[in-house]
């Protein structure tokens, strides 16, 4: 009996310094920062486009989107980042416009996805 305890502790203890070393590897080599180019979904050529739409401020972005979306051409996640940009663009001058977006995207957007953090980080501010 006092064999079977032994082995099962030292199993254990095993286990645990798996997990200890398992987390100081990734404390070492944390996640990489992702950017909005990193993201799919947004298709090359309307790349300026967009960057001259959120050179103009919150109306000319909505008017991009509101273009973009109904085609289909931007996919999330991109779409669901483009959407935060603009989010955190009306927050100050329509802040219940603002929740009401962002709950959309955030309703619609899996754990899975790149954007997921980022909606994680900007959660505490839209409810």
């Amino acid at each position: 009996m006092i064999v079977v305890v032994v082995v099962f502790g030292g199993y254990k203890l095993w286990q645990y310094w798996e997990n200890v070393e398992n987390e100081r590897e990734k404390d070492k080599n944390p996640p990489a920062q992702i950017t909005p180019d990193r993201v799919q979904g947004l298709p090359d050529k309307l790349r300026p486009s967009l960057e001259q739409a959120e050179k103009g401020g919150p109306k000319a972005l909505k008017a991009w989107l509101d273009q973009y979306k109904r085609t289909g051409l931007v996919k999330d996640p991109r779409l669901a980042w483009i959407e935060l940009d603009y989010v955190l663009m009306i927050t100050r001058d329509d802040p219940i416009e603002a929740k009401k977006i962002f709950a959309e995207i955030k309703q619609r957007t899996p754990p899975d996805s790149p954007v997921y953090q980022r909606i994680k980080t900007l959660e505490k501010n839209y409810e």
